[in-house]
Order: structure tokens, then C-alpha cells, then sequence
């Protein structure tokens, strides 16, 4: 049994929904403990994204209460949440474009301006190439390269959680590779990772646990492994989900910073 103070961030029977009257999850639970991996997969509309955003403030939650170390942070604003060790990745429109990376580093560090010294140099030890492109317009970086910086980013305040949404959704296979090893090393360093992911079998592969989510609920859970060769997972999502992976791959890349929007 896992003991109570070992669980970093913990959804508890949540309800939420964009929309008046309507809920997208359904009495939908999540933990994740400390140093784990955990992965979020599910067919498009599951509710996969809607969770994650849930778990920052950025989605109404009608009922359930979502914990952060113990404390009760249901209703807590994302610059709240960011202030208690939470950090978030956006699917889209993730780095600031017209800034360098350098400067898109400074702005999640805009909390505490005086750790910008030893916070970043951290980061170009775990980002070396960006290091080597500081200056340089983060508009002007590729697709894996801007996701590289937007995680740099999230971490510059030294969170106990990192949110990752969808992380390899429209790049190249390689820069998917590249995306999922560096998940794992920053996972490596202590930091909890909960990860919604489009490409389910490498998800299920590289994460300690994962959540099975349909219509808003539920499906399965358990370890990463057991679930990629779960027959029931394999016969009913893994099939569709890796459709949608090709589908997703020849849409449009992200440019620009948000974090809105329904999965």
C-alpha cells in the first residue's frame, strides 16, 4: 500500500466541462506518486487533455477536489498552482516566438527573478543544444526543438508535478524518440511527470503507470507494461489510438503561447 504522503498530486472523483450542464469527465480519479511517470491515454474525446487542464485551473471542476502534497487545491488559479509546484506544457502554441529562448526561460521564472541565474544554468545542463541557441527566436526553432523549450520553461520554477500535454503530437518519429527520452530524463532528476499522450504504445512503454480514459471516466489503469500487453487494451484502444497518432501527424504545427482550449 502506498503511503499517503508519497502521492504528489491526486484527482478525486472529478466532474468538469467547459460548457454549462455538460461534463466531459465523469467521476474520472488520477495519482500520481513521487518520481513517477505517469501516462494519460485514451480515443480522441476520452477526456485525456480536459483532465490535465483540470489539474492546472484552467477547466471549471463542478465536483471531486484535485490535491497537491495533501493540500486541497480544487479552484486554485494556474499562477497558484505554478506558486505550489505545479507545471504545465500546452499542446499548442507553447513557446513565446518572437522572444529568444533565453528570454521564454526568464518568463517562467518571472515568480522568482532572482533564481534566474542558478535555475537556467541548470537547464542548459539538461538542454544542451539549447544552450548553444540561447539567443536565438524561439519562432525560428523546429517543432521538437520548441518543445524542448517549453519544458525548459515549465521547469525554471522547480516543480513537483510537470503536466505534459500530448508532448509528441505533430512531430517526425525521430523528434518523437528524442521527446520521449528526454521525458524520461527530466522523470530521472525527481521530477513527477503526468503525460496525456497521442502515441499510447510508446507511452505505455516508457511510463511507470497509466490511466485508460473513455467518455470521461475511468477504463483501466495500472503499470505501463501490463497495460500495452492487456488484451482488452490492445483489442479496444490501441488500434484506434494509433490511427489517431497517424491522423494527428499531418496536422498543423504550434507557434505561438496558450494554453486554452477543449481536447
Amino acid at each position: 500500500m502506498t503511503a499517503q504522503n508519497d502521492i504528489v498530486m491526486r484527482a478525486e472523483s472529478l466532474d468538469a466541462g467547459y460548457l454549462p450542464g455538460i461534463n466531459i469527465l465523469n467521476e474520472c480519479s488520477l495519482e500520481a506518486r513521487k518520481g513517477e511517470l505517469v501516462g494519460i491515454i485514451g480515443p480522441n474525446g476520452a477526456g485525456k487533455s480536459t483532465l490535465l487542464k483540470s489539474l492546472f485551473g484552467l477547466v471549471n471542476i463542478r465536483s471531486g477536489r484535485v490535491l497537491l502534497n495533501g493540500e486541497d487545491v480544487t479552484g486554485f488559479k494556474t499562477n497558484e498552482l505554478v506558486r505550489a509546484g505545479v507545471g504545465f506544457v500546452p499542446q499548442t502554441n507553447n513557446v513565446f516566438p518572437s522572444l529568444s529562448i533565453e528570454e521564454n526561460l526568464q518568463m517562467g521564472l518571472f515568480l522568482k527573478p532572482k533564481q534566474f541565474a542558478s535555475r537556467v544554468a541548470e537547464m542548459w545542463d539538461l538542454f544542451p543544444m539549447l544552450a548553444e541557441r540561447q539567443k536565438q527566436l524561439a519562432g525560428s526553432l523546429s517543432g521538437g526543438e520548441r518543445q524542448s523549450v517549453a519544458m525548459a520553461r515549465a521547469l525554471m520554477m522547480s516543480p513537483s508535478v510537470l503536466l505534459l500535454d500530448e508532448p509528441s503530437a505533430g512531430l517526425s518519429p525521430v523528434r518523437q524518440d528524442e521527446t520521449f527520452i528526454r521525458t524520461r530524463q527530466i522523470n530521472k532528476t525527481g521530477v513527477t511527470i503526468i503525460m496525456v499522450e497521442q502515441n499510447a504504445r510508446r507511452c505505455l512503454q516508457i511510463c511507470d503507470r497509466a490511466y485508460v480514459l473513455d467518455h470521461g471516466t475511468n477504463a483501466y489503469e495500472g503499470p505501463g507494461r501490463e497495460l500495452a500487453n492487456d488484451p482488452r487494451v490492445i483489442e479496444l484502444y490501441l488500434g484506434t489510438l494509433a490511427q489517431d497518432v497517424e491522423a494527428k501527424a499531418s496536422g498543423p504545427a504550434a507557434s505561438g503561447p496558450a494554453v486554452t482550449g477543449a481536447e
